[in-house]
């Protein structure tokens, strides 16, 4: 396995020298203190990627509001304990996609979040204590249970409400297989352990983020 250093080397190469691979990668996301986010800003984040896995980005974009205001605010209590005649009515609300399976995820996960909530205060207070070395934990938790939080979901989740991580797309599997971290895309958790260790070991060797060193991997590789 090759240090960050010379992975770094490879992807300024690729992309025409620091400065621009540096651009390429750009800032952390400014997201605030995750402990001070409530919980309905994490239903709503959850939401949003459930609904844009195989769907079109911009379509979910695009009605966004109208999932807001469907949702009612994405209260979580109110989520939590959505009476059938209303889940029946968003199954026909043409303010959102109306994707059966995808739209009753949304009481399942504003459950799971009151039940995080409950043992350490609030959702995003989970997320902020979280052990930084162990992200492949906590992608665990999303998967068993939450509802449609696995794989690459509840890894855009975690990035987009800002807190740090990998995202393994294609490109970041080619450069872990090309670094024989794993064989093949990561499925069982022997693979993931490996992907973690890997990461924390150039963590540590650069000082940089989870979220750099997968852009920078991504970057290294066609």
């Amino acid at each position: 396995m090759r240090t960050f250093s010379e992975i770094r080397a490879i992807a300024a190469e690729r992309k025409g020298g620091e400065a621009t691979l540096d651009a390429l990668i750009g800032p952390a996301e400014a997201t605030g203190d995750l402990a001070e986010r409530p919980d309905s800003f994490y239903l709503a984040e959850m939401t949003r990627r459930v609904f844009q896995s195989g769907f079109s980005w911009t379509v979910i974009d695009a009605k966004w509001q109208g999932f807001h205001e469907a949702f009612r605010g994405f209260d979580v209590h109110a989520c939590a304990f959505m009476a059938p005649d209303w889940l029946d009515a968003l199954c026909k609300d043409r303010r959102i996609v109306r994707h059966a399976a995808k739209i009753g995820s949304v009481p399942d996960n504003a459950r799971f979040i009151l039940d995080v909530a409950g043992e350490h205060g609030s959702f995003g207070r989970m997320l902020a204590d979280w052990p930084a070395g162990d992200h492949v934990g906590l992608l665990n938790l999303l998967n068993k249970r939450g509802a449609r939080l696995g794989g690459m979901t509840g890894q855009y989740f975690l990035r987009f409400v800002g807190r740090d991580g990998f995202i393994l797309s294609r490109d970041v599997v080619g450069r872990l297989i090309a670094e024989g971290v794993v064989a093949r895309p990561p499925s069982s958790q022997k693979d993931m352990k490996a992907v973690q260790t890997a990461f924390s070991a150039w963590a540590a060797e650069s000082g940089c983020s989870l979220r750099e060193i997968s852009r920078t991997l991504a970057l290294s590789t066609d």
